[in-house]
């Protein structure tokens, strides 16, 4: 046992917890927590950022990226309620993250002064694991705690801190309890539902895998199942990359971040499997569909769409013990969906190509396509971007990425990609913008700065709100209070000392990646801002796609395709004909 300020033994715990760096803004409410830190700064790193919103994201996106806990802090008050961006972002993504959240000194509460609120109440909503400690020797405890709960419930815990209280000594012993990160927790594969699920597969004509971040590790089995079953594959969004983006069976997602295979395989199907995922918009699929969900989590079966046989199973268990029956031939469905996703590949990069009127945002991501390692990091953030970088981004090797998947927040790719270079600090790592969400955090490039790291930031620069623009557009509304003025960038970057490349064209897009390149060879340690000037131009929506002739008139196929520039791409049941009688 060992006489400390309640602060540095707060501190102590989260090294206990192998948290190497945390996130925030001192202050006089907080000042006495920070000075523990310091204490231990040889063990934990205090990285200063410039708003607290910026902090509180990227301990999200740490969260998401390693799984886990991330940790943050701010001051009573405006500090305070900056977190809760971010915070919220961890509710609606299931992210294990602690709030560290500073508290006026305890003699002055009550007082009506400078900065007081009653902060508890605040976080009621946000997580059951809202405590305001009320003497120093629970601090350390109460964080411990803390910990655990953000870890047992994949969400935000909250620690409230009157600053004088982390400012007195106490006796502290570390705690000898294990750090357990994960329940220990098993649960048997049902080889009924096994048998009824292969049953069902061979009853289908038209079977569709939909995989979820419930199989983020299981790869091997996803990719497994869907050759051996001849089974198409999509992911929700964040689940990007649970199968080979590059795989000939792969057709990304459906919606408005989806793919033209997308959408067409889950219209056709005949049967859908909902593995590792509660999807939401699945209750916007075509009537007479049969569904399977595979999920550990009760609560979740068939809380979206009525299911004709539930498994509560871990998914990668489940498709393991699956992947022993017996392999089901290639069909024509799959083959004929092989193509579709062929044709949109193609068709992406005709679009790529279109250098009239400007430069196209789908040539962008494609040279960051071609110009990134297989091991590269992506912070995206919300909004157009976030559409092309998911249909045309690589994750076929060891990429990942974090994104606002649920809580959608705009100004989120900064600072995930500084949780991605703080926590990976020997990978590529990108943080990929609209101007619209860019502009929201510009101050933390100078987090970049500060602690020498070499991101590359794209800033897909069209001068509106795109996504927006798209709902507006659909509704037959005037595009009001959507555009804005652009500004260099660039220039902008190289003030704040990093390194600011404008490219306007193929060309010149071409030549900042060579740049960069030749800036990562000779050991680079500036941050790297690309001002992509590109034209606004609507992303395809493939959220509702008519131009199957089966389905659709000629009149409403026209209509689309004219919009959307699809003209040469057939429909699945064109493909699928084809495939029927050769």
């Amino acid at each position: 046992m060992a006489k400390m300020t309640a602060g540095q033994a707060l501190a102590k715990v989260l090294v206990s917890w192998d948290i190497d760096h945390l996130y925030g803004i001192t202050a006089d409410s907080i000042n006495n927590t920070v000075d523990g830190l310091y204490q231990e700064r040889d063990k934990i790193k205090y990285i200063q950022v410039r708003h607290e919103e910026v902090g509180s994201l990227a301990a999200t996106a740490d969260a998401k990226l390693t799984g886990k806990v991330g940790v943050s802090f701010g001051s009573a008050g405006p500090g305070a309620t900056h977190l809760f961006n971010g915070l919220y972002d961890a509710k609606m993504d299931h992210a294990p993250v602690v709030a560290i959240v500073g508290q006026s000194a305890t003699p002055i509460m009550n007082t009506y002064f400078f900065q007081e609120m009653d902060q508890d109440p605040l976080f009621v909503d946000l997580t059951d694991f809202h405590k305001q400690v009320t003497n120093p020797e629970q601090i350390p405890y109460v964080m411990d705690e803390a910990i655990r709960y953000a870890y047992q419930t994949k969400g935000p815990a909250v620690v409230i801190i009157p600053d004088n209280l982390s400012g007195e000594e106490i006796d502290f012993e570390p705690y000898k309890t294990a750090k357990v990160l994960k329940p220990a927790t098993t649960m048997n594969v049902d080889q009924k539902a096994v048998d009824q699920v292969y049953d069902l597969l061979k009853q289908a004509k038209h079977p569709v895998l939909w995989a979820g971040l419930g199989l983020k590790d299981a790869r091997d089995e996803v990719v497994a199942f869907s050759e051996r079953f001849s089974v198409p594959v999509l992911t929700t969004a964040p689940a990007t990359g649970v199968m080979p983006t590059d795989h000939p069976n792969f057709m990304g997602s459906r919606g408005r971040l989806g793919t033209k295979p997308g959408f067409e395989v889950t219209q056709a199907a005949d049967l859908i499997i909902l593995a590792g995922t509660n999807y939401p918009f699945s209750r916007f699929l075509p009537k007479g569909i049969k569904f399977v969900q595979i999920n550990n989590n009760v609560e979740d079966l068939g809380k979206q769409h009525d299911i004709d046989l539930t498994v509560l199973a871990d998914a990668k268990p489940f498709l393991a013990k699956l992947n022993e029956k017996e392999p089901i031939a290639p069909t024509p469905f799959l083959k004929a969906a092989q193509k579709d996703k062929q044709n949109w590949d193609a068709w992406l990069n005709k679009v790529a190509d279109d250098d009239h009127d400007g430069l196209a945002p789908e040539a962008v991501i494609r040279a960051i396509k071609e110009n990134s390692d297989d091991n590269a990091v992506f912070g995206l953030d919300v909004g157009n971007n976030l559409m092309w970088s998911i249909r045309q981004l690589p994750f076929n090797h060891d990429q990942k990425l974090s994104m606002s998947a649920w809580f959608g927040t705009m100004g989120y790719a900064l600072p995930a990609s500084i949780a991605g270079k703080l926590s990976y600090p020997d990978r590529q790592v990108f943080s990929i913008s609209g101007d619209g969400g860019f502009s929201m955090v510009t101050q933390d490039l100078l987090t970049q700065v500060q602690y020498q790291l070499p991101i590359i930031n794209v800033v897909l620069e069209n001068g509106a709100f795109g996504y927006i623009q798209h709902e507006k557009i659909t509704a037959s509304q005037e595009p009001y209070g959507i555009h804005f003025i652009g500004a260099n960038w660039a220039g902008f970057a190289d003030d704040m000392g990093a390194i600011g490349i404008q490219v306007t064209d193929r060309q010149s897009l071409k030549g900042a990646f060579e740049k960069i390149k030749e800036l990562q060879v000779n050991g680079n340690t500036k941050p790297i801002l690309i001002d992509a000037k590109v034209k606004n131009q609507d992303p395809v929506d493939t959220s509702f796609m008519p131009i199957d002739p089966d389905q659709f008139d000629q009149a409403a196929i026209d209509s689309y395709t004219k919009q959307s520039n699809l003209f040469d791409q057939p429909a699945l049941s064109t493909l699928l004909k084809e495939e029927s009688n050769s």
